[in-house]
């Protein structure tokens, strides 16, 4: 017999934590991994307009690593915690790969001497949106971290993967032809 996606175990407004415990669905960990979740989602539909492969090729492992973001933030005990953290992988040498790609963009695009409209193509606009959700979930992240260990390098590869998110979403309106709109 196959499990329900129905639980019925938040209809009191509570949810379940990785590892255990619950808490209100409007707790800071619950708002913060939400946000990273919802910035995944943004990201797989990105991914799925207009495919280019190279933007694919940078945005699948990002998907991975915010999976296990959120799994992390998600965590609250220190031992659960910890084996998220190894799982999660992130390092120093994930957000160099990220500052790579932002200039291997940045190679591709004429420099900006204003700011410019989110738009353009389906792709490009769907980008910036995603970007303003990392923004939202770093902010969310931020708020959590008040009142729970966060390690700073999740701040850090979000803080990288929205200068991406823009990048990319230049990107995608020069290969498809499409002009910034200038602000």
């Amino acid at each position: 017999m196959a499990t329900k996606i129905y639980t019925k175990t938040g209809d009191d407004g509570r949810t379940a934590l990785f590892g255990g415990g619950r808490v209100l669905k409007d707790h800071a960990r619950v708002e913060a991994y939400g946000d990273v979740d919802e910035l995944n989602a943004c990201i797989g539909m990105a991914r799925s307009i207009d495919l280019m492969p190279r933007v694919d090729e940078i945005l699948a492992p990002v998907q991975r690593d915010l999976f296990a973001i959120g799994a992390l933030l998600a965590t609250p005990h220190p031992e659960k915690y910890k084996e998220q953290l190894e799982k999660a992988r992130l390092s120093d040498q994930r957000i160099t790969q990220l500052e790579v790609a932002i200039d291997d963009c940045e190679s591709e695009l004429a420099p900006l001497k204003s700011f410019i409209m989110p738009g353009g193509t389906a792709k490009a606009a769907s980008l910036h949106v995603a970007r303003t959700v990392c923004r939202r979930a770093e902010r969310a992240i931020i708020r959590m971290q008040h009142d729970h260990d966060v390690p700073q390098i999740v701040i850090v590869y979000l803080n990288r993967l929205s200068d991406l998110l823009f990048m990319l979403a230049r990107v995608a309106n020069r290969r498809a032809g499409a002009a910034e709109v200038l602000w």
